[in-house]
């Protein structure tokens, strides 16, 4: 017999309570207000979409996604990301808007979470997308937007790595034909298993100056510096070509004033199909897991039907939680407004005048003064009493 669910919630669900949503609200706020001084306007989508075309198109892996059948017989996906989403808007209801685009949203998506992953399955991002600009200055946009907004939420320490994924690819096409090589030293660094990197590099029979060049790929995380290095490791390509992006991305960068809070690594790869250039994630201290994480998909709208160049960075707000101080300033002034029945409608007025003055009111009808003297010690920064007169 199955046990009976109780109060249990279904797998990676969770409840947010008060304290802890009101933080999440107060950092929301702090960063829309930082997108939008930077041009970017707000956008909501709905949190179905069908599977064959945003669940289709999504980087998100389809075993990880939510998928139902509505009435008609459609697979539908709960919304695992939304990327592929504004895509979809962009290349439909903003057909004929010109471009660029800059769009943000705060929104929850979903992903399905194995049982022992312990990882939430709804979670809410703050993102944004720049679509429909391909220069080098557009990634530097949206990276310094990045810094800026960790900046706004509070986040006291904090780094933001930033790679190209045709390094890592040039270099290891230079030196392997087999795919299924390429595709496991992508893994190992998907995965930051330099070990597993490092003994799949000593089983190979091949030349030793590749050996070096792959060895040196792992160490090529820090300043500037980095990129005179990287350069040193690639013959004339597509290695090559991402070296000289990077060096005019951070060109463009240092004229942003952000690069104290930013790192090169020139083997960071998010994803191995997504994205198509520049990509970044954001790492604050004593936090194992990315904070935020964006880069270049320049590939996502022609699948929609309308081809574009595109860059956006999504921010986690679980993981921005536990990062950020809590809030600053004096606890809201908390009235209670006790009263008798007879002096209910005075009561009530006077709750709604204090309102108005905007501090936080609550009311309660109480017997008699006696049980209105019981609530002095609770949580209210001043108790008032309107009662009958007692005989």
């Amino acid at each position: 017999m199955a046990k009976p669910l109780g109060f249990e919630k279904p797998l990676g669900m969770r409840d947010i309570l008060p304290d802890s949503l009101a933080k999440q609200r107060h950092l929301e706020r702090s960063l829309r207000q930082c997108i939008e001084r930077w041009g970017y306007e707000e956008i909501s989508t709905p949190s179905l979409e069908y599977y064959d075309t945003v669940g289709a198109a999504s980087a998100t892996l389809t075993d990880r996604m939510f998928r139902l059948l509505d009435k008609q017989g459609h697979t539908v996906v709960l919304r695992p990301d939304m990327t592929a989403p504004i895509a979809r808007v962009v290349s439909s209801l903003y057909k004929d808007v010109p471009l660029p685009l800059r769009l943000f949203y705060q929104a929850n998506v979903f992903r399905a979470q194995e049982k022992e992953a312990g990882r939430n399955a709804e979670f809410f991002q703050t993102g944004i997308e720049l679509i429909g600009d391909a220069s080098v200055d557009a990634d530097a946009e949206a990276i310094a937007l990045a810094v800026f907004c960790l900046r706004a939420a509070g986040v006291e320490t904090f780094r933001i790595a930033i790679g190209h994924v045709d390094f890592v690819d040039g270099l290891l096409e230079e030196w392997f034909e087999d795919e299924s090589i390429r595709n496991q030293f992508r893994q190992y660094l998907v995965e930051r298993d330099f070990v597993g990197f490092r003994q799949l590099l000593s089983t190979l029979d091949i030349d030793p100056a590749a050996k070096e060049r792959l060895e040196a790929l792992l160490r090529l995380r820090g300043g500037k510096g980095k990129i005179d290095e990287a350069r040193s490791l690639t013959e004339n390509g597509k290695a090559r070509r991402a070296v000289e992006t990077i060096a005019s991305l951070w060109e463009a960068l240092e004229a942003y004033g952000v690069t104290d809070d930013l790192l090169l690594d020139f083997n960071l790869i998010i994803n191995l199909n997504y994205y198509t250039g520049v990509v970044f994630e954001g790492y604050a201290a004593d936090l194992g897991s990315p904070l935020l994480g964006g880069g270049r998909y320049d590939h996502l709208l022609a699948q929609f039907g309308r081809p574009a160049h595109a860059t956006g960075f999504a921010i986690k707000m679980d993981r921005l939680l536990m990062v950020t101080p809590v809030m600053d300033g004096p606890p809201a002034t908390r009235i209670l407004l006790c009263y008798t029945e007879d002096q209910r409608t005075e009561a009530l007025a006077e709750a709604q005048l204090l309102r108005e003055d905007g501090l936080v009111v609550v009311t309660r009808l109480v017997k008699n003064q006696a049980e209105a003297a019981t609530f002095q010690g609770e949580a209210y920064s001043k108790v008032i009493c309107l009662t009958k007169q007692e005989e």
